[in-house]
């Protein structure tokens, strides 16, 4: 088999996995919000203030898991398998660290935290409720990221998306039951929906744990060596993630004041803002799970000393990711009506929104740059350029949709404002992968001969 045929088969191993775990949790919420719908617009709208919340706190935790994922990778392109275990185990041990605060944090202000949003009091009541219970048990979500991390930084797409798979099945009965109090479950209302997520949640981290002691997907916690905190492997691991939970942070908030800067628009443009963007946003997953794929695939070719491999690797992700979102993009911008027409009936909504789909439908090609190059220099340990290239961009393009705003433009040319900057991020991106790549090999031509192969 070609080096080429190989990196495909290790990309779409990787890769088709986290995008159906990626389509399985879209699902997931869908399902939850159908079930806490019924139960009238109070709930409806806690739930939806308090997954504000809980979307920013899984980006960042997600983001963190990013430093284990490639230490790992690293090392088990390298053959380690000592030191994979070792990861393996204090990446464990951090994320209890972590957790603990955020738990505690959560448990006793999460009332606190969401009255910043000044919510009707039944709103807020049902939101403060829903939070106190999913970022009271944060340890389970901090061990689930950090845990499926290490699974994938060995090359083991699979196992996480199975896990994923058991659990939100396992959550949608649960949810069924527990809010409505099927079965003989109490009846817990919305609130009903966090507790199901955490138990689904909590299977699914037993579950990982036991694969992981088991040791028979390349990573082993087996034993009780190893556990006691190591603070140089937590800096290692923190160096790589912090600066990506930061990136996923300011990335949040910007999206966030774009939807400010929308509302200034009127009702009509804030709702095509919303149902353009739902729309799009799956088309967003497939590029995500390339990206993860590039980062395992690159930290461990970093780690093997053959960094053409990892160039393979991120040429073929962006390929795939480039070529899945400019058909979806070409399917969006031509049946921008149609697909409105799913969720509103509305005329002006119905014409607002499809000029703005058909504008942001433009950028698709573009946006796999911005989001697979990233995931390949995160392989090779670079999580502080793409925070800043990520971050500068992003703003800077909330800056100049603000601007249109202010000067009374249409919804699409408010798009068309904030996508201006994504081309100069994929160029920027582009060029910094293609020199980590050539310092990388300059780095490897002079290592010593026996050193170009991984040991053992």
């Amino acid at each position: 088999m070609s080096d080429n045929a190989a990196v495909r088969s290790r990309v779409l191993a990787l890769a088709i996995p986290v995008i159906a775990q990626n389509l399985l949790e879209t699902m997931l919420g869908v399902v939850d919000t159908a079930l806490v719908g019924q139960l009238g617009a109070s709930a409806t709208a806690g739930l939806a203030a308090a997954n504000q919340i809980v979307w920013l706190v899984i980006a960042m935790l997600s983001a963190i898991s990013i430093g284990s994922a490639v230490l790992v990778a690293q090392a088990a392109g390298a053959g380690d398998r000592r030191r994979v275990d070792q990861l393996a185990r204090q990446s464990l041990v951090w994320s209890g660290i972590i957790g603990v605060p955020l738990a505690i944090l959560g448990a006793f202000g999460a009332h606190q935290i969401v009255g910043i949003f000044g919510l009707a009091p039944d709103v807020a009541r049902i939101a403060g409720d829903y939070l106190a219970v999913t970022m009271g048990t944060s340890v389970v979500l901090v061990g689930l990221f950090i845990g499926s991390g290490i699974v994938r930084g060995v090359g083991d797409g699979t196992t996480p998306m199975v896990v994923s798979g058991i659990a939100n099945v396992l959550n949608m009965g649960l949810s069924w039951a527990l809010i409505y109090g099927v079965a003989g479950f109490p009846a817990l209302g919305a609130v009903g929906s966090a507790w199901a997520t955490v138990i689904a949640r909590s299977i699914a981290l037993l579950l990982l744990l036991a694969v992981l002691w088991s040791g028979r997907r390349g990573a082993s916690i087996r034993g009780r060596h190893g556990w006691r905190p190591d603070a140089r492997i937590a800096r290692g691991i923190l160096g790589l993630g912090v600066p990506a939970a930061i990136e996923q942070f300011l990335s949040s908030f910007a999206f966030s004041a774009l939807l400010l800067v929308v509302a200034r628009l009127g009702t009509s443009a804030l709702a095509a803002h919303q149902l353009s963007f739902t729309a799009l946003s799956t088309s967003f997953l497939p590029a995500f799970g390339f990206a993860i794929a590039a980062t395992t695939l690159v930290g461990q070719s970093i780690g093997a000393r053959r960094i053409a491999d990892g160039a393979i690797a991120a040429r073929l992700t962006v390929q795939w990711a480039t070529g899945w979102m400019l058909i979806v993009g070409i399917g969006l911008f031509s049946f921008a009506e149609a697909v409105l027409r799913v969720f509103t009936s509305d005329p002006a909504v119905i014409a607002t929104g499809a000029a703005t789909l058909r504008v942001i439908a433009v950028a698709q090609p573009l946006w796999a740059f911005t989001i697979v190059f990233p995931g390949a220099l995160r392989g090779s340990g670079d999580t502080r350029f793409p925070l800043i290239v990520n971050v500068c961009s992003l703003w800077l393009s909330v800056a100049l949709a603000a601007g249109c705003a202010a000067l009374g433009a249409p919804l699409a040319l408010v798009w068309l404002a904030f996508i201006a900057t994504t081309p100069i991020a994929a160029l920027v991106y582009w060029r910094r992968w293609r020199g980590t790549v050539a310092r990388i090999s300059a780095a490897e031509s002079m290592a010593p001969a026996h050193a170009t192969e991984p040991p053992g």
